[in-house]
């Protein structure tokens, strides 16, 4: 290829266009179409929340003699149980769960402990050096938790309050006449290799609703294909970040929340690591780097297992077990690249889909499930009014507009883009951007797309794992629970002709170990992915595959 002849590999030259005409589908629904009212996609805390809010207004509205009557409610996800595909730190602020459960205390939300105490280092190859912690990241009044046992929870609050949770049922593609949109249809299952109907393949199924919410998490592809469809832009694009974690069962307990900077990053790559305590003898550790990173073997998995091997990290993890992996993409992007609209004629967009994360701060959780509040009020109000239209939907804009996400996010509005010049000229232009409440540098920041950042071909630094302290990629993803089907059909398009160098990128930038150089050629081993999106910003497309595939976290 021209750019690697050059030292160099731009991805974006490489990456296959969105699969859109598959996504978005102009026909009429199955004969035998699942008729609901509202269709959320994504169980995460952005989708059971506004199933939550908007089960409860429904209820109230009848117990008051109201004129809505019943109203079905559906959540598909493509785990096969809740909370199997969701990862987070997490540290999170409640103050969302006191807004949709003001009848609760804190005391009894699926949290571990309140933050007592946290410190902030900055790492160097073999020391670390304690730094004040930054105002966005201080945690006071949070607490530690698992994403996965949230959402579990949540799950089971819905459904008591008659929501209709399906897991195991992936969304293929949005069913639209005109501009509506008209519900979903869900993915096959059961297909060989080689795309054919086995003895036990099932044919997807379609599901009508008044409105869809997708609440898809990170890099939803139908969001992205609506968005593209619609002629819906952002002033900067979305730009993403990978993380990857792994919890530890340990013999020293950690008694406060960790985070670094440095190293082991390149010194022209944003992100950091945490520690986490989530029982006393249970620890979350992780590191997230932003994919726009100029070298083509930077190896996120790999820097973690290398940066485990700090003494001190290894004072804590040493002669412990490690009991579960994991990763996923994060928006970035923040304030500028939010949508010019997240609503549509019978469509809302919540959560990590909409990018509802506030990087210096590392939080999304409370925003999602705010997010989701907001779109359950607008779905609400609009069925009342028998009008599902985007000018009806638009409301919920205005509630996000209007609310302490927006506010956030505009407040920290160039704080992560302000790192796109290196470490340290990002640090003291962040630094200044929080003495001013975001006023310096006024103006914006302009972005290029995580794919449009030109990669150094670069040799790759050996790296053996010990199976003790470190893990290869294969290790990591049994610790994941993976149970995708080893005959499934790819769900991944690569581009073509791709040239080592270029496969090289994907093979470092993928934790999962799916795709590996097999001589100049890029073998692809779909089974082994686990959703985490990496490659879909700059390489290979992610589609959705039969459900119950990819992880099965529990205390992620």
């Amino acid at each position: 290829m021209a750019d690697a002849a050059r030292g160099t590999v731009l991805p974006v030259r490489h990456q296959p266009p969105l699969p859109r005409e598959r996504m978005i589908l102009s026909e009429a629904p199955d004969a035998e179409a699942i008729e609901m009212d509202v269709v959320i996609v994504g169980a995460g805390p952005a989708g059971l929340a506004c199933a939550i809010e908007l089960a409860r207004l429904v209820q109230k509205d009848g117990e008051s003699g109201g004129s809505l009557g019943e109203t079905q409610i559906a959540v598909l996800d493509k785990a096969s149980a809740l909370g199997e595909h969701n990862l987070s730190g997490a540290v999170v602020n409640p103050r969302a769960f006191r807004e949709l459960f003001p009848e609760l205390t804190d005391a009894d939300f699926p949290f571990r402990d309140p933050v007592r105490d946290e410190a902030v280092y900055l790492m160097t190859e073999t020391g670390q050096f304690r730094i004040p912690t930054p105002p966005p990241m201080h945690n006071k009044g949070n607490y530690t938790a698992s994403i996965s046992e949230i959402c579990r929870w949540l799950g089971e609050k819905a459904e008591g309050l008659g929501v209709n949770i399906l897991p195991g049922f992936p969304v293929d593609s949005l069913l639209v006449e005109g501009q509506n949109v008209r519900g979903v249809r869900t993915t096959p299952a059961g297909l060989s290799r080689d795309g054919s109907a086995g003895p036990g393949a099932e044919p997807p199924t379609d599901v009508t609703a008044r409105v869809t919410v997708l609440a898809e998490g990170t890099r939803g592809p139908l969001a992205m294909a609506y968005r593209e469809w619609q002629g819906i832009t952002s002033e900067n694009p979305q730009i993403f970040a990978l993380g990857v974690k792994e919890l530890w069962e340990t013999k020293v307990p950690l008694d406060k929340v960790v985070h670094t900077l440095g190293w082991p990053l390149p010194r022209d790559a944003f992100g950091g690591s945490w520690m986490y305590p989530v029982e006393p003898n249970l620890i979350s550790i992780g590191l997230v780097v932003g994919l726009d990173y100029r070298q083509t073997t930077v190896d996120v998995h790999q820097m973690l297992q290398r940066m485990k091997t700090h003494p001190f990290f290894r004072k804590y993890l040493e002669g412990g077990e490690m009991v579960e992996w994991g990763a996923k993409t994060i928006p970035e992007g923040g304030f500028f690249a939010l949508s010019q609209r997240r609503y549509g004629d019978g469509l809302l967009m919540a959560g990590d889909t909409a990018g509802f994360v506030d990087v210096p701060s590392l939080k999304g959780i409370h925003y999602a499930m705010q997010s989701g509040i907001f779109a359950a009020r607008a779905i609400f109000d609009a069925l009342k009014k028998g009008d599902t239209s985007a000018a009806a939907l638009a409301q919920y804009d205005a509630m996000v507009d209007g609310s302490y996400i927006r506010d956030d996010l505009h407040k920290s509005r160039n704080a992560r883009l302000a790192f796109k010049d290196g470490f340290f000229i990002g640090g003291a232009k962040a630094g200044l951007m929080t003495l001013t409440g975001g006023r310096f540098p006024g103006g914006k920041i302009s972005m290029h797309s995580d794919n449009e950042v030109p990669r150094e071909v670069r040799p790759e630094t050996p790296f053996v794992p010990d199976g003790k302290l470190t893990f290869s990629k294969v290790d990591a993803v049994f610790k994941s629970g993976n149970q995708t089907r080893d005959d499934i059909p790819s769900h991944l398009i690569v581009g073509q002709d791709i040239s080592p160098e270029v496969a090289q990128l994907y093979v470092h930038l993928c934790p999962a170990g799916v795709y590996e150089l097999n001589g100049d050629r890029l073998q692809v081993n779909a089974p082994n992915c686990i959703d985490c999106k990496a490659t879909d910003v700059i390489g290979p497309r992610w589609t959705p595959r039969e459900g119950g595939s990819g992880p099965s976290y529990k205390k992620m």
